[in-house]
Order: structure tokens, then sequence, then C-alpha cells
């Protein structure tokens, strides 16, 4: 193999550093003074639209936490060149536990259970009442960030402690702690989806909807991968490190976690389509209103037969400008897709996009892209001290 591969700088220049975190400091100030003045326009829309914006967001830490471990569990060493990058886009999800701090405090205006008179008119909210009330949601919501940040920490920890020691009982400490992680990303990231989207219809019953939260997660989390690889190498950080080999296992998982996250909405409709109970198919009926009609029937579209067919072949998988539109498209219907969930009950008579939808997407990106950059600064780009390191870098696929 060439020399070439060993030229890149696996330390971030200072001043690279300082323009990345620069620019995305002013981002956050803008987003967050629109977003203060959306609020004292209007605080029903900006709690609203807020919610999207942390949802998703959270869900994409919420799926590079799910990878990081499963590529410690199976061994994986094709990923290791750009797993320190997935590593990174994992720590934003501890961030989550401050981006929250306003859904706390929107809470009268976003979920129809915090008003006692609604939750008296319904005979089923009553029992649900013990879980459903503002103080346990909120501690709830503190006790999942805080046990996904146990363990993102901990992991991290031993990821850059191995880019010191150069030593494989790193690697088995992170594999023991991946195991059960796996149940919190899972078990506890559905506990969350009920919480934060499905109690917005608190008599809407689905046994899939966290499935389908985490599977559209994990779809976002690789289309942002793939932008930050893609960024990096325009910017000419890793470029000769991450090869096309790499693009292409990364446009794999792309077209497979589109299909998944196909399979899980499919499965979502269905179960609901043929049990015809009036408790599960007013979640459909709500978004079969005004424009929430035309978006309900362009998503199939728009989310599956679009990005599908186009990475279908192989070429089109090892080509970065097709992995690059296709991956910036899915993160967009990512967030149309959560819009989708959230406004149709706020909304009823059909889609208002509102300029709030947008500030608010800015301040959560914002600051997640902060922690994210900010792991830059001291250490390593790639991790160095894995030791399939240079397998990584010499990885092609047969």
């Amino acid at each position: 193999m060439s020399e070439h591969l060993h030229t890149d700088n696996y330390q971030m220049e200072a001043s690279r550093w300082s323009a990345g975190r620069n620019a995305l400091v002013f981002a956050a100030l803008v987003s967050i003074i629109a977003c203060v003045a959306g609020y004292i326009q209007n605080p029903a829309r900006f709690f609203q639209s807020y919610l999207v914006a942390f949802a998703g967001t959270a869900a994409i830490g919420l799926g590079a936490f799910f990878f990081v471990m499963v590529q410690y569990l199976t061994g994986s060493a094709w990923s290791v060149v750009v797993r320190r990058i997935m590593e990174n886009i994992m720590i934003t999800l501890p961030v989550g536990a401050i981006l929250f701090l306003p859904v706390a405090f929107g809470i009268n205006y976003i979920y129809p259970w915090a008003d006692p008179a609604f939750v008296q008119a319904h005979e089923v909210l009553k029992g649900k009442s013990a879980w459903l009330n503002q103080n346990a949601f909120v501690l709830r919501t503190y006790i999942y960030f805080l046990l996904w940040s146990i363990w993102i920490f901990a992991i991290y920890h031993q990821s850059t402690k191995q880019d010191r020691e150069r030593s494989v009982q790193q690697m088995y400490v992170i594999s023991r702690w991946s195991a059960p992680g796996l149940f919190l990303v899972i078990v506890v990231g559905t506990l969350a989806a009920f919480d934060w989207l499905m109690s917005m219809e608190p008599t809407w019953y689905s046994t899939i909807f966290g499935l389908y939260y985490l599977a559209g997660g994990a779809l976002a989390f690789m289309s942002v991968m793939i932008l930050i690889c893609l960024g990096f190498r325009r910017a000419g950080l890793l470029k000769n490190s991450i090869s096309i080999e790499h693009y292409h296992d990364l446009g794999k998982w792309l077209f497979a976690l589109t299909a998944f996250y196909t399979y899980i909405a499919f499965s979502q409709y269905l179960l609901i389509w043929y049990a015809n109970l009036p408790e599960e198919t007013i979640f459909f009926r709500h978004r079969a209103v005004g424009s929430w009609l035309y978006l309900s029937l362009a998503l199939p579209f728009l989310r599956f037969l679009i990005p599908f067919f186009v990475l279908l072949s192989r070429p089109a998988k090892r080509n970065m400008t097709i992995i690059g539109v296709v991956s910036a498209w899915s993160l967009i219907m990512e967030f149309v897709d959560m819009h989708w969930v959230v406004m149709p009950v706020v909304n009823p008579n059909g889609i208002q996009l509102h300029w709030l939808d947008f500030a608010t997407l800015g301040v959560t990106l914002s600051v997640s892209g902060l922690a994210f950059w900010s792991r830059f600064r001291r250490t390593k780009m790639v991790p160095v001290g894995d030791l399939r390191f240079e397998q990584s870098l010499h990885f092609e696929n047969v």
C-alpha cells in the first residue's frame, strides 16, 4: 500500500479549530437571539418548533451512541478511521440535558396532559396521571440523560486513553460497557420517544413508535457522519486516511438504514391499519387533513423511494457527490418527519411553516456542533492507539 495513507495530520491545527469554533458560536448566538425574539412574539409556537428541533437533534446523538458501541462489540476494523468522528457526534447527546430546558419550561404549551381539565375529560388519562405529570416528566428525562452520559463518557474516556497507551485493554473495557449500553439506547430511547413525542397525543397507542424514532435517528446520524467526512475531505482533513473504500461502506450503511427505517415506518402503519382501533388510527387521521395529507402521501417517496433507488447500485455508493447529496436529503427529511410527527397536533388544519422552525433548529444544531467540535481541540481526529488502525487504513471492499 502506498505511503500517502500516512501523510494526514491527525491533530487539528489550532487556527483551523478556532475558525470552526467561532463560526459555530456565531451561528448559536444568532439563533438564540432569534429564538428569544420569537418567544416574546409567539411563545406557543416557539416551544412547539423547539420540540421538533430538540427531538431530531437528540435522535442523531442516540444513533451515534448506538453505532459506536456496535463497532466495538463486532470488532469492526473498517470503521476505526472514522470512529473518532462517530464518538464526537455521540458526545453531543449529553448536551441534550441542557437543550431540554426549553421543553421543560414549555410543557404547558406543548402537552395536553399538562392541562387538568383535559385530563378530567379523558378517563384513560386519569390512569396515566402518575406517569404523565410535569414533575415526573422532567425527572425521567434527566434520568435518561444521566444514564446515557455515564456510558458515553466512560466509553469516550477509554477511547482517548487508548491513543496514549495503545493497549488492547481499553477495547475490552469498552466492550463490557457497550453490551448493556445497547439496552440503554433501545429501551430508554423508547421511553424517551414516548415521553417527548407520543405523549403529545396521550390517548394514542403504538407499540413500535420507539423503534420508529430510533431508526430515523440512526439514518440521520449516518447522514451527518457522511457529510462531516466529506466536509473534512473538502477542507483537506483526513483526505488520505478516509478512502473511497470507507465512503463505500458508509454509503452501504446509508442505504441499509434507509430500508430499515422504511420497514419500521411501514410496520407501524400496517399494525395500526389491520387492527383498526380508534385509539391507534387517530394518529393517521390527524395527518390526513388538509395539506398534511399531501405530506403524508409524499413521505414514502421522499424518505424511501428516492434515496433507495439512487443508492441501489454499487457505483453510486462509491460516488462522493451522490452519497453527499443523498445524506443531505435524508437529514432534511428526518426533520421534516419530526415536523410531521409533532405539528399536526397543534396545527390540525394543515402545514403552517414558521421562521421559528429554522431558528430553533439553528440553536440545537449549533450548540451540539460546538460540543462535537470542542473535542478536536486536544484529542486526535482518529483513534491512533487502536490496534486495528493500520488495518482500517488499508481496508478494501471485496
